[in-house]
Parts: C-alpha cells; sequence; structure tokens
C-alpha cells in the first residue's frame, strides 16, 4: 500500500473520529447561538463530514429555524452548498433537499433539484415523486399537485404508491374540491391501492367541517366497510361535524361512543362540545366541559379560551372569566390582547377595579408575553 494511501486512509479516520463531536458542536450552535450567520457557517463546514450529512434531523431543524426568521437567502446557500457533495447522486439525499425546499415554500427551488437529478446520474423513483408533491403541498402551490401526479408517473415509468394518493387527496381537501378528494379515492381502489386511517380522514375533515355532514356519514360508512378503524382525529371531525349542524346532544353521545371504543377524548373533543353548547346559549353545559377538561388530566389551551372568555362576558359572569384569564397566564397562552382587553373592561363595568388592576399588572409583568391591557383614564 503506497505512502499516499495511507496517509489519506489515516486522514479518513481522524475526521470520522471527530465527527461525533462536531455534529455535538453544531447541535449547540444551532439551539443556542442567536447568530444565523453563524449557523449557517458552521453548517456548511460541519458539511464536509459525512457522518453529518446524515443527520437528517438536523437539516430539519436548521431549515426549520432559518425558514422561522424568513431567511430564505441563507436557506438557499446551505442547500445548494450540499450539491457539491457525493451524497447528491442519491436518492434520499436529493429527496431530503427537494422537502426542505418545500417545507420553506420554496418550491421554484425544489422542483429545480428534482429536475437535475437524472444529470447526477441519480435515478428518480416513486421516493422523489412524493417529495415533489409534497413540496407543492407544503409551498401552497395546490394548483401543480394534479398535473405532477398525472403526468410524472408516465414519464418516469413509475406507478403511484398510497403516500402519492394521499398527497393528492390531501391538496384536493385544501383546495375545497371534495368532490374530488373522492373520485381520487375511487380511482386508487381501482389501481389496487388500499386507502389508509390518513386518508379517510383528509376526506372526513373535508366534508364534516365544511358542512356537507351527509357526505362525511357516506366516507365514514366506506371507511367501516375497508375494517380501518376511526381514531381520534376521525371522532374529532365527526364532533365538529355534529356541532356545525347544531346537533350537540348527538356529539355528547358520540364522545360515551369513542369511550366504549377505548378511544380517550382530547382537549379538542371537549373544545368541539363547548362550543356546541356556547352556540346554543348553554352556559352551564359550557362550563360543565371545561371542567371535564381538567378532570380528563388534559389542559385547555387557546382555542378553549377563544371560545369561552367573549360567552363568559356576554353572560355577566365576570368573576368567571377573571379566573379564566388567570389560567391564561398560569398556562402561558399566546390570546389575541383583545380577548384580555374583553375581560378588563367587563370587570370594571361591573366596578371590580382591584380585580381589572391585577389583569393589567398580569399583562404587564408576566415573562412570557407583554399585553399592553389599559384601564379607564380616571382609574
Amino acid at each position: 500500500m503506497s505512502f499516499s494511501h495511507l496517509l489519506r486512509r489515516s486522514f479518513s479516520t481522524t475526521l470520522q473520529r471527530k465527527s461525533p463531536s462536531i455534529v455535538k458542536s453544531i447541535s449547540g450552535d444551532i439551539y443556542n447561538d442567536r447568530s444565523l450567520k453563524r449557523v449557517v457557517e458552521k453548517f456548511k463546514k460541519s458539511s464536509e463530514h459525512e457522518r453529518f450529512r446524515t443527520r437528517t434531523g438536523l437539516y430539519e431543524t436548521v431549515v426549520r429555524r432559518l425558514a422561522s426568521a424568513k431567511c430564505f437567502n441563507w436557506i438557499e446557500e446551505i442547500l445548494e452548498d450540499q450539491k457539491k457533495y457525493r451524497d447528491i447522486s442519491k436518492e434520499g439525499f436529493s429527496v431530503r433537499l427537494v422537502s426542505l425546499y418545500g417545507k420553506s415554500g420554496m418550491f421554484e427551488h425544489a422542483q429545480k433539484v428534482f429536475d437535475e437529478m437524472p444529470e447526477r446520474n441519480c435515478k428518480r423513483t416513486v421516493l422523489s415523486l412524493n417529495a415533489l408533491l409534497g413540496a407543492c403541498v407544503n409551498s401552497k402551490r395546490l394548483d401543480l399537485v394534479d398535473g405532477f401526479f398525472r403526468e410524472l408517473p408516465k414519464k418516469l415509468s413509475i406507478e403511484p404508491d398510497l403516500v402519492s394518493y394521499n398527497t393528492v387527496i390531501n391538496s384536493f381537501c385544501q383546495m375545497g374540491l371534495f368532490d374530488s378528494a373522492v373520485s381520487m379515492l375511487d380511482e386508487m381502489e381501482k389501481k389496487g391501492v388500499e386507502p389508509d386511517l390518513i386518508t379517510f380522514n383528509t376526506i372526513l375533515n373535508g366534508f364534516y367541517r365544511n358542512g356537507r355532514f351527509l357526505d362525511g356519514e357516506k366516507i365514514w360508512k366506506r371507511m367501516e366497510e375497508k375494517n380501518v378503524i376511526p381514531d381520534i382525529r376521525s371522532y374529532n371531525a365527526k364532533l365538529d361535524g355534529l356541532v356545525l349542524e347544531k346537533r350537540t346532544k348527538e356529539a355528547v353521545d358520540l364522545v360515551e361512543e369513542m369511550k366504549k371504543h377505548s378511544v380517550k377524548p382530547d382537549v379538542f373533543s371537549f373544545n368541539a362540545l363547548i362550543k356546541g353548547y356556547i352556540n346554543e346559549g348553554s352556559l352551564e353545559e359550557a362550563k360543565r366541559f371545561y371542567e371535564d377538561i381538567g378532570k380528563s388530566d388534559l389542559s385547555p389551551y387557546k382555542k378553549t379560551f377563544e371560545l369561552l372568555l367573549p360567552f363568559v362576558c356576554q353572560k355577566g359572569e365576570v368573576d368567571l372569566a377573571f379566573e379564566l384569564c388567570k389560567e391564561v397566564f398560569e398556562a402561558k397562552l399566546l390570546v389575541d390582547i383583545s380577548l384580555l382587553q374583553l375581560v378588563v373592561d367587563a370587570l370594571v363595568k361591573e366596578s371590580k377595579i382591584e380585580e381589572a388592576k391585577e389583569l393589567v399588572l398580569y399583562g404587564k409583568t408576566n415573562r412570557y408575553c407583554r399585553y399592553n391591557l389599559t384601564l379607564p383614564s380616571d382609574e
């Protein structure tokens, strides 16, 4: 073995030994370094090491952080830099870039990576097709999904799979084209692709939550005929449909049915019931199901308070509204300031000045969000 070969092998081994510490270092930078520019520089430098380039989750974290800061130029910088490595000839690595660009809303870049794959002798299978379809959905280019779905399988001599069909159905439902989604369900079954729970839940959400309850019931029956067992998302979609139909009592019965099938209601289930009774003007029932959230070892979330606070104030229950606001602060929930101000105003109107001042103080002094709540000028 030549000296130069031994030297290269020794150098490569040294890099592999160092890689874990490099990965640990960049992980720390991502979470702790406030300078996104330094994160980008460290990421590019660390990408030189093969072990680092296998860290899919780390790529996701960095790109998500940059996208949140709207630093799309830096996303392009780090992802385009990946193309110089031999990994780019592997379908899985290229698909990762397509997906990351898609999740960042940078569809043109995602498509470019997809189109360049043959130039790098990188075969495109259904995995690549699904990545491109997913990039369309994540980038809100929903209008392109059906066209790619129809054209690319023929061009690439591949067969769409369950993920392909589910992505197209999702795009149709997001566009409000629910009948097209059902047609796609029919098509996939004719092609021998069996729908799964994701397929049915996507369509159920579309129908139940958009005022097409009877159509939702047909899909529910079809799901049962396929022996696909409904989960919490299926039931929550149906609960929303019943509430929209002003059939709250039936929604309560459905929750009991869920329990019999060992499906535990979650906070979204209780929110649906709370909304139903608010629509019916029943404060006591709304309060009862709010209390059931805690009894079920669950925690209310933002939507729960968005539903309850205006209704409670409307009913003149300002003491309850005050307590609910304190729970918002304790849970560190980000709610619209107008909801909190509504309670402050209601307290002042009922001469509950000390409680109103307490909420204003909470708004100013809590550590997670500053709410600039105001009292009447004469106070």
